[in-house]
């Protein structure tokens, strides 16, 4: 049986409200009641012939044909907007939602954000700040800011610059536990590792590192941002990139432990969807984030304060 959705309006709708978990909030978003969206749904889930909700008093959440289909709508609302910019030959102005994958980075993109958003009053930023890999098309990201290396063909990447990762604490802690001489010092420490979400990996801490030494756990995290927040309370040592902690360094919030040795340096990188036709709004994100972050990097990371490895 072909099912034939008569608006792309209900498509939207049903997105809005799967992301937000809310009939009430998506409603907001096009400034209708709660009762004219859930009408909307209904009338959808009765043209596919399944539920695409579970509904109850308080709450709603997805069925299993809900999360495919919510999947599918944006890749065709994308490929719909791209349509548009085609035919418009990307000579519009920036605007519309722009989704946006990044990383905790301290102290170092949301004051960009407020400054991309005050230039391009147009767009409305949506950013998921995370630090796991995700899937930039399959997830239905416009652009993503991650570190490491790219594979995937289906995407445009840019090198937005080069960090390493630093050994940090609080003066409080280097106090109470004394500050490390040496790498093998480090075996006497309370060390606060970053895990990483997709293998459960404890992260490298450097070629400098005891060889085949187990380094202590005090605690292991997936985001970067407890790790940060619980040195600077002195709870352990922590390793963190230099961008992320720079100016907690400079203020005296934190200091770096074992600054002289052997760091390995990483990329970060902007990357997203190849398109012949790329959206203004995403042209235009991609231009002041690669300027600003360049130039941002060059000056949270200073080559001269430590030696460095390429990593592999």
């Amino acid at each position: 049986m072909t099912v034939r959705i008569e608006s792309v309006s209900a498509m939207s709708a049903f997105v809005q409200a799967a992301e937000l978990r809310s009939f009430k909030l998506a409603g907001q978003q096009f400034g209708l009641s709660s009762s004219a969206i859930g009408k909307t749904i209904a009338k959808l889930e009765d043209q596919l012939g399944v539920r695409l909700f579970h509904r109850s008093t308080r709450a709603i959440g997805l069925t299993r044909e809900g999360e495919v289909f919510l999947d599918r709508c944006r890749r065709i609302l994308s490929e719909l907007e791209a349509a548009e910019a085609e035919l418009a030959q990307t000579t519009s102005s920036p605007q519309g939602r722009l989704r946006v994958s990044v990383p905790f980075a301290g102290d170092l993109l949301t004051p960009l954000f407020g400054e991309f958003l005050a230039r391009y009053p147009e767009v409305e930023l949506d950013i998921d700040y995370n630090d796991r890999l995700v899937d930039v098309i399959e997830d239905g990201f416009d652009a993503v800011i991650r570190s490491g290396e790219v594979s995937d063909s289906r995407l445009i990447h840019v090198k937005l610059g080069d960090f390493v990762s630093r050994l940090v604490a609080a003066p409080s802690y280097v106090a109470r536990m004394g500050e490390p001489r040496e790498p093998a010092d480090l075996l006497n420490h309370r060390l606060l590792h970053h895990r990483f979400y997709e293998t459960g990996k404890l992260a490298d801490w450097g070629p400098a590192m005891p060889e085949n030494a187990a380094l202590p756990v005090a605690l292991a995290t997936t985001s970067l941002e407890p790790l940060i927040h619980l040195a600077e309370a002195g709870s352990g040592i922590a390793l963190i990139p230099d961008f992320a902690v720079a100016d907690r360094i400079r203020d005296g919030r934190l200091c770096e432990i074992l600054p002289d040795i052997l760091k390995t340096r990483r990329a970060l990188r902007l990357l997203w969807p190849r398109s012949q036709y790329p959206l203004p709004k995403v042209s235009a994100f991609v231009k002041f984030m690669t300027e600003c972050l360049k130039t941002s990097l060059q000056k949270g990371s200073d080559p001269r304060s430590s030696r460095q490895v390429d990593s592999g």
